[in-house]
């Protein structure tokens, strides 16, 4: 694991939790903070193997975000047909993917420029 840089917000380690918590695949987080015209300053991308896995994963970043935090996302989008869940907590966007759609919407390769840290999928921050 690529180690988060000292001042990540809470918010984004509680994420990463909730999506460990739930096997999710090959996670990911963008510091997209030094970026010019960013929307938001950090980007946590997953993927599932299943719409099951997909929106079990957007449940339990939901449920340790406000249990660690008592923060819930102001707008989240995707749980329907669950191939593409957002949840965005402002200045963190959880994208959790089915594996099919991230690798067609390639968000990480669109957001080249960014520092990229990968993180172990069992090991806890």
């Amino acid at each position: 694991m690529t180690e988060l840089p000292k001042n990540t917000p809470d918010v984004v380690v509680a994420a990463i939790k909730g999506i460990q918590e739930v096997k999710g695949k090959d996670i990911v987080c963008l510091d997209l903070r030094k970026i010019h015209h960013r929307v938001t300053d950090f980007f946590i991308i997953c993927h599932g193997d299943s719409s099951t896995q997909v929106n079990s994963i957007a449940d339990s970043v939901e449920e340790f975000t406000w249990k660690l935090l008592t923060e819930e996302p102001w707008h989240k989008e995707g749980k329907n047909n669950a191939e593409w869940v957002l949840l965005d907590y402002s200045n963190v966007v959880v994208h959790v993917f089915h594996r099919e759609k991230r690798e067609h919407y390639n968000l990480e390769n669109l957001w080249a420029d960014a520092p990229v840290y990968e993180i172990e999928e069992t090991t806890a921050l």
